[in-house]
């Protein structure tokens, strides 16, 4: 083995910097790397004091494109980048950087999302959240030989999809918090006792699945433990928790269809009876529930277990827990929840014995609020409307109106069809949809067949929105979700197909459709037999138009109905319902890193508020900077206590966003330091580049990038605001212009990389992902061509257009020779976008024969290179692959002339591959 995880004292650790590498693009020198038994596993990139962290982070991507490859390829097996400029240092994992690199690299599959850019690096921080940022202070901590060794070996998770994740310190802090009680609970015999457990209050998309996974996995290898159970509130959170814990790690854990599959593998038997240990379980609370009452006496209840509960509110404080703490004689009970019941809003009726989570699970190990998580940049901040749209009369009193006519009011058709029209007219603002650009894909999905068993379907040329979020719609009940259903079918009608929004709707019998002490109504996914015949009827109508849209085949029968709620989960993370409609289910413990709006029509408060508001607030990239929530009821006051609630006091000016004139106008932070405002930074441009005037000479470029990556921030959030509508202070032409040279000088410092392997000690910042949302597209191109055609090619504004909007074009600079050649031949008969898909396959085989002609490259091997670069939409330059297409050389001869030569040929290549993705 390469490295001990057991004994972890027995590695070797050896710290080496400078080290220079001259077989890449350029030569570099890598500031300081960490080897485990001579291997580069961790490597620190460092800036000075004052220059921003994200410029060591472009720094290691620029490495992973030019150089880490290179010589002998051993930064190849770096697992975990620490960034430093002396003040903050952040630390993240391998993958993370990779698949941000590979994303910023144009892959167009965009619907297999991955969460990975600089957002997703993290601080390190003490066992209190308290941040170390200091590099030396962070060196003292984190890079103890203990501490180190130990996130290497047992805190990092090398996922099914092959994505090396590694944990945040509140999630390890928790972690171990858990593995030391079950240790000093076995010592003294306190297991069967609430002294032998305890809850993790960690806040609602902080990670909990992976801090559950990883502390099962743990508490499951200890010797005198037999079994760890992970139990859930519902079945799609079962289903979900499973999907999770399988991709964290294959096989690791197992979840049970029945009671009956439950006792058999609390018995360690497989379906056929012969032994199997099944160490980490998941089940539901009410499998486990008939589990007990059926089997008094059971073995299971004599063995020592670990018992987890996800989610610990009410729901497992009745009978359940009663059930539990009387039959199990050695159990560790542990609890997670992002919103814990302390006394203040604990239920006020009912027979429940324990009141709070403390009385139910006892002491609370660890803390991470969502005030922490927002300071720490782990989750999103909420930015919130208050949309009135119920007029009332000035003198009219509270105790005139009951409760259900206010709600018969909420339901009038007219209120109905004016939320309908806000959120038809305000979706694309709020989801950032800036373009209606679609492309086709071929993608596998795995589809849950109708007999229940998982699938490959290959689903052929489904259209994808390319820009954009999508959003949920939280509605009071179900009548209300049949009347919004019908509204939007109704204003959709009228529009053209290419600007209706794919809908769909969702809902199970509750027996509580108003909220109680703020905690959501239970809702059951498993079956729609509760519902009343026309609720049932109406949704089989909505999983009809569901089925249509999507060439699926559900229904409302029990077995369907569960692939019908797995399939539009998937779709939903995958972006391709663009609004879901819904009563109480999807409103806690679904993440979707694509979701950043929630409309709300219906009474949230305390728990269901935040849980509900959190669907939206998950890091994704730069362009979501926080979950968007549109009120059409007035939760102002339920808002600010539930923050109070489960931050504090203070929370709510981090928790939620400043008002519009704070953003457009400036404001001044409690340390008095000063944000400019969108106004101010459009009179510094204006001001310092008038009339788009370039920079001129290196210090006046890196003020205009600064600058104007500035306010590309600043137009980013203020666009979620009604109020900014209008008050754009700069035109389409004049933002074009200033876009333009901004990316100008992108190409020109990155080609300033390739120079006479010129040493590169700096790197600017661009903010591409910013830029790329408001991207033009090629059909918007072969539109002005058309235009151009139709005038007899004679209107040469037209080609002006073209001109600045190609440079305005991240996408389509690369493209720029190519459509102006074709352009130039352009005539009156042709049909211009036959004209030019003839055109593009013509030049594509052209450059590429030309290509591996002048490189000598084998043709076949070259041409299935290319094929499959375009099939993944990426250019693998590492591997095998890129040595099969080489032309025969000595891998040790010629003064590292294979090195050189491999390095034109993907210089080549990529160049190529960026000309012709996506054409």
């Amino acid at each position: 083995y390469l490295i001990d995880r057991k004994n972890i004292h027995n590695n070797y650790l050896q710290v080496i910097n400078q080290y220079e590498e001259g077989g890449g693009i350029h030569d570099t020198r890598y500031d300081v790397s960490i080897l485990v038994n001579g291997f580069p596993l961790v490597h620190i990139e460092l800036k000075r004091r004052g220059v921003q962290l994200k410029e060591a982070f472009n720094q290691i991507n620029r490495y992973q494109r030019d150089s880490f490859w290179a010589g002998c390829g051993l930064y190849e097996y770096v697992q975990i980048f620490v960034i430093s400029n002396g003040t903050n240092t952040k630390y993240y994992s391998n993958t993370t950087r990779a698949n941000h690199i590979k994303e910023q690299q144009g892959g167009r599959n965009k619907t297999k999302k991955t969460s990975n850019s600089f957002e997703f690096s993290s601080f390190w921080a003490d066992s209190n959240n308290k941040p170390i940022l200091d590099l030396i202070d962070f060196t003292k901590t984190f890079f103890s030989k203990h501490t180190l060794l130990n996130v290497l070996t047992k805190y990092c998770v090398f996922t099914e999809e092959r994505m090396l994740m590694v944990m945040r310190p509140y999630q390890i802090a928790a972690t171990e918090r858990i593995i030391e009680r079950i240790k000093i609970a076995n010592n003294y015999k306190l297991y069967g006792k609430i002294e032998g457990g305890g809850y993790i209050w960690h806040t609602t998309g902080s990670g909990k699945t992976l801090t559950s996974f990883k502390t099962a996995q743990l508490a499951s290898r200890l010797d005198y433990i037999d079994k760890v159970l992970f139990v859930v509130d519902r079945k799609d959170l079962d289903y979900q928790t499973m999907k999770e814990y399988n991709r964290f790690e294959e096989g690791a854990a197992d979840s049970n269809s029945s009671t009956a599959v439950l006792q058999r593998q609390l018995e360690n038997k497989d379906k056929n009876g012969a032994y199997h240990d099944y160490k980490i379980i998941i089940t539901t609370i009410q499998k486990l529930s008939i589990f007990v009452q059926k089997n008094k006496g059971h073995e299971i209840f004599q063995k020592h277990v670990v018992i987890i509960f996800d989610e610990c509110h009410r729901s497992n404080f009745g009978e359940m827990h009663t059930a539990i703490t009387k039959n199990f004689k050695k159990y560790h009970l542990f609890g997670f929840t992002g919103t814990p019941i302390f006394a203040a809003n604990a239920s006020t009726g009912g027979n429940i014995q324990l009141k709070t989570t403390q009385q139910a699970f006892g002491d609370k190990l660890h803390t991470y609020t969502i005030v922490d998580a927002i300071n720490d940049e782990n989750v999103l901040p909420f930015r919130i409307d208050y949309v009135n749209t119920l007029k009332q009369k000035s003198d009219i009193k509270d105790k005139q109106i009951s409760a259900i006519d206010r709600e018969r009011a909420m339901m009038a058709p007219e209120r109905v069809e004016e939320v309908v029209k806000y959120i038809l007219q305000h979706f694309d603002q709020k989801t950032k949809r800036t373009s209606y650009y679609s492309f086709r894909t071929l993608q596998n999905i795995k589809e849950v067949a109708s007999a229940g068993r998982g699938k490959e379907v290959k689903e052929e040329k489904m259209v994808q929105k390319l820009l954009g979020f999508n959003a949920m719609f939280a509605v009071a009940s179900i009548p209300m979700a049949k009347a919004y259903y019908n509204e939007f079918k109704k204003q959709q009608a009228a529009l053209p197909e290419a600007k209706r929004l794919k809908i769909a709707t969702i809902y199970s019998y509750g027996a509580n459709e108003e909220e109680i002490d703020g905690i959501l109504a239970e809702e059951n996914p498993e079956s729609t037999t509760n519902l009343d015949q026309q609720s049932r009827d109406f949704l089989d109508g909505a999983i009809k138009d569901y089925n249509q849209m999507f060439g699926t085949k559900y229904d409302t029968s029990s077995e369907r109905f569960q692939n019908y709620y797995k399939d539009l989960s998937l779709r939903m993370k995958n972006r391709q319902v663009d609004l879901l409609i819904v009563v109480n289910m999807f409103l806690t413990g679904f993440d979707a890193t694509t979701l950043n709006t929630l409309f709300v029509d219906k009474n949230l408060r305390q728990h269901g508020l935040i849980q509900s508001y959190s669907r939206t607030n998950r890091i994704l990239n730069s362009i979501k900077t926080f979950g968007n929530i549109v009120c059409f009821r007035n939760l102002q006051q339920e808002t600010d206590d539930a923050i109070a609630l489960f931050g504090d006091k203070d929370a709510a000016s981090i928790v939620l966003l400043k008002d519009f004139n704070s953003y457009y106008n400036g404001y001044d932070t409690p340390n008095g330091k000063h944000c400019y405002g969108y106004s101010e930074l459009v009179q510094q441009l204006m001001n310092e580049f008038p009339d788009g005037r370039p920079a001129m000479g290196e210090q006046e470029e890196r003020r205009f990038i600064g600058l104007f990556g500035s306010l590309l921030k600043s137009i980013n959030v203020l666009q979620a605001f009604d109020q900014f509508e209008g008050k754009e202070l700069l035109t389409d032409g004049q933002m074009q212009d200033y876009q333009s040279h901004y990316l100008d000088l992108r190409d020109k410092w990155r080609k300033r990389t390739y120079v006479d392997k010129e040493v590169i000690n700096d790197d600017l910042i661009f903010e591409t992902e910013l830029i790329r949302q408001v991207e033009i597209n090629i059909d918007y191109i072969l539109m002005l061509v058309q235009q151009y055609h139709d005038s007899n090619c004679k209107d040469k504004e037209i080609l002006v257009s073209i001109s600045k909007a190609i440079g305005a074009s991240m996408n389509l600079r690369s493209k720029k020779e190519l459509i102006e050649s074709f352009i130039q031949t352009v005539n009156t008969e042709e049909d211009v976008n036959g004209a030019w898909e003839e055109y593009v396959k013509r030049k594509r085989e052209e450059d590429l024969a030309t290509i591996i002609k002048e490189e000598k490259l084998k043709t076949a091997e070259t041409k299935k290179y290319i094929n499959n670069a375009f099939r993944d939409g990426q250019l693998r330059t590492t591997g095998t692959d890129i040595d099969k297409i080489l032309p025969a050389m000595s891998r040790f001869g010629g003064g590292g002339n294979r090195s050189y030569v491999k390095t034109s040929v993907i210089r080549r290549l990529r160049e190529f591959f960026e000309k012709y993705l996506g054409l």
